[in-house]
């Protein structure tokens, strides 16, 4: 599970508003189209792409209908370019989430997306245009589930609007393996029309195996390099909590040793620490979020703090995928760089 966007501690209410616009002129500017409800937990699609009914039941357990396979898709800008890697195209059509930066460049999380292709509804946490999302004549909308019922980057403001002018499509990101939502995302991609047995795809998920191979080779030999997955804040330094988010929990499996931090916070994704006893615990290695929202160690250097840690001082950090893109493409090299980096790592008195 991600660390949190802001100070704020309780992850469902970090969701922002979008838009606000009557649901009635809404609709209308979607024109004529088949209604559907949105579903929600495990599942599988009953069909494929090909003409006729389609459905797929998603992690909220709830089945998803059509008279035929979508083709105009809108997800989370990650989900969109897991999606993509399993070898959709132009059924994406709209994307909400960090999809560009300031110069304009693709955000990491867009992985082969083609940012300038796709409408983006909302380019950070809180942002979604509610009438440009209907003006791409959704059919689908997709996106990660954390926690049960809540949509990632789906404004609670909106959401109501936002599901009334599509179905959708959760997919559980949280307190499973990373494996999973990776299968789960496969198969709806494969029911949208993609071609898993592709050598696109076949080659990915045979170098994420080799790269498991190679992390659970490293941590076997590391001994007792303690890793600690964690997220710089101006005030606050958290620790992310390994049972919860699905990479970690993935790592963890493999045999990595990670930092357990003790008072969690609401959800249980993390402990929160104030700069003065971000010290608590001993790590020979950090995995820093390296998202844009949050501090980088540029901007931690001038932090006393962060300075004093262990790993800081010997240099022994390495960029951490907060929220990964959950394909085998996007996994593989999350386990290569992690395993060459407890490969190289030192253990710290």
């Amino acid at each position: 599970m991600p660390m949190p966007r802001t100070a704020d501690l309780s992850r469902r209410g970090l969701l922002a508003a979008a838009g606000a616009t009557a649901a009635g002129a809404l609709l209308a500017a979607c024109g004529g189209k088949d209604d559907g409800k949105g579903g929600a937990t495990s599942g599988e699609a009953k069909s494929g792409a090909a003409a006729g009914p389609w459905s797929f039941t998603d992690d909220r357990k709830k089945e998803v209908t059509a008279k035929a396979a979508p083709t105009r898709v809108v997800a989370f800008t990650g989900t969109a370019a897991a999606l993509v890697d399993f070898g959709l195209d132009k059924q994406i059509v709209g994307v909400f989430g960090e999809t560009k930066g300031t110069d304009g460049k693709p955000d990491p999380q867009a992985g082969d997306l083609n940012v300038d292709k796709v409408e983006i509804l909302g380019n950070a946490w809180g942002e979604f245009s509610v009438e440009k999302y209907a003006a791409v004549r959704p059919e689908l909308l997709v996106t990660h589930m954390y926690d049960p019922d809540a949509l990632w980057y789906v404004p609670d403001e909106s959401k109501d609007k936002i599901l009334q002018l599509a179905p959708s499509v959760a997919i559980t990101t949280g307190r499973v393996p990373m494996t999973q939502p990776i299968e789960r995302y496969a198969k709806l991609a494969e029911s949208l029309g993609a071609d898993l047995k592709a050598k696109k795809v076949t080659d990915a998920k045979a170098r994420y195996e080799a790269a498991a191979e190679q992390l659970r080779q490293a941590a076997k030999a590391a001994g007792g390099i303690k890793v600690m997955a964690c997220s710089g804040a101006a005030d606050i330094f958290y620790v992310s909590n390994p049972k919860i988010a699905t990479d970690l929990i993935t790592f963890a499996e493999l045999g990595v040793d990670f930092v357990q931090p003790e008072k969690l916070e609401a959800g249980d994704y993390f402990e929160a620490l104030s700069w003065e006893n971000a010290g608590k615990f001993h790590a020979d290695l950090l995995l820093l979020d390296k998202r844009s929202t949050a501090l980088q160690p540029k901007d931690l250097a001038a932090k006393p703090a962060w300075n004093q840690l262990p790993a800081v001082k010997a240099g022994q950090i390495v960029p951490w995928d907060a929220v990964p893109r959950f394909s085998w493409a996007g996994a593989a090299p999350l386990l290569e760089n992690l395993a060459k980096a407890i490969q190289s790592a030192k253990k710290l008195s």
